[in-house]
């Protein structure tokens, strides 16, 4: 029998420390949301909808950097699309992409919320107001923005400046992803397997739609039991698999078969990035005008479109002297630089704006 004065801890084994964070209503009263940026989002979140529900004819084009982890740099591009997309709103719903949190397969910088200061020192706290304001400023700007969101806390803390969430590759087949998606406010994305597996999206998309019970967060910060109603606004995202891209024409007529089998709303976007462009992104155009050509010759069951796209192209290693990162120059995956981000865009548009006429 074990001594009592010898007792060895029974939690916490591995814990080396917990550090309380400010609620979500604390850090909402330090970055007050404003008419102008409440504005933005409800309206950018209606016509995504009327897009998924076909009831409007414009293309969601989801576009950004892949992560975020220079605020400066962050909101240039952010000005830049602003003005890009009021040049092609009549066709082209822009949005965004505001990622703050990575999934890594193994280790790897977690994005800005977990380690804003990009040295392993994990300041979530100032993560948070980070984001938060990042998005303001956005919001401010009339731009709609989306996200992936990872943690299932974070939402309480931004997910009131979101118009669009995407749920990743390899969160589509969690329980806790799919229950976090039931009950948030906005339309979702469900992104397909790693493998290329369809169906762990189209079972994200039915769970997500359905009431679910589970452990979060309120606004203050308490742990409770989160009800939610369901989540009507789900669709799916193709990013290619192991076995390589999954937009061809073949690909989303048996995409949409699945859905249909399913029913599920018969509307998909593409992701032109990851496996879909084969991890290259100086190949993501040839996914983009593919799927462009599709739209054209009548396929209207594309709604969206995402790119993975910077001020820069490419990509850079983050090392311990933050001082040689490369302004503009994504940390993560590989992005096309703003130039060509503006052609495609551009030329999009003006193919759209032609077969219209």
């Amino acid at each position: 029998m074990l001594d009592s004065s010898t007792r060895q801890p029974l939690q916490d084994v591995h814990v080396r420390e917990t550090v309380p964070l400010v609620s979500p209503k604390y850090l909402k009263q330090e970055e007050t949301i404003s008419d102008l940026a409440v504005r933005t989002v409800i309206n950018s979140r209606e016509s995504i909808k009327r897009i998924l529900t076909g009831k409007e004819s414009r293309l969601i084009i989801v576009v950004g950097p892949c992560s975020i982890h220079d605020p400066v740099a962050a909101l240039e591009y952010a000005r830049k699309l602003k003005d890009l997309a009021a040049r092609v709103e009549d066709k082209l719903l822009v949005v965004m992409r505001v990622y703050f949190e990575k999934p890594r397969t193994t280790v790897g910088w977690k994005g800005l919320i977990n380690d804003p200061h990009l040295n392993d020192t994990f300041d979530i706290a100032t993560g948070l107001r980070i984001g938060r304001r990042i998005l303001l400023e956005i919001a401010n700007m009339g731009l709609p923005a989306a996200t992936e969101l990872l943690e299932p806390i974070t939402p309480q803390y931004i997910a009131d400046l979101i118009a669009l969430t995407a749920i990743g590759a390899r969160t589509t087949e969690s329980p806790t992803h799919r229950q976090m998606a039931s009950g948030l406010s906005m339309p979702v994305g469900f992104k397909n397997g790693t493998d290329g597996s369809l169906q762990v999206a189209i079972d994200a998309m039915l769970a997500a739609r359905s009431q679910h019970s589970f452990l979060g967060i309120d606004s203050e910060g308490q742990t409770c039991i989160v009800n939610t109603n369901g989540n009507p606004w789900g669709f799916l995202i193709l990013r290619g698999g192991r076995s390589g891209p999954n937009y061809s024409p073949e690909s989303l007529a048996d995409s949409l078969t699945r859905l249909n089998n399913a029913k599920l709303p018969p509307r998909l976007m593409v992701d032109c990035s990851h496996a879909n462009s084969n991890k290259d992104y100086r190949l993501q155009h040839t996914c983009w005008d593919d799927c462009i050509a599709q739209r054209l010759a009548g396929n209207t069951n594309i709604v969206g479109l995402m790119l993975e796209s910077n001020l820069n192209p490419g990509n850079q290693s983050l090392t311990a002297d933050l001082k040689q990162l490369q302004y503009g120059v994504s940390i993560t995956d590989g992005c096309i630089g703003w130039e060509e981000t503006e052609q495609l865009i551009l030329s999009a548009h003006e193919k759209l704006s032609a077969a219209a006429e």
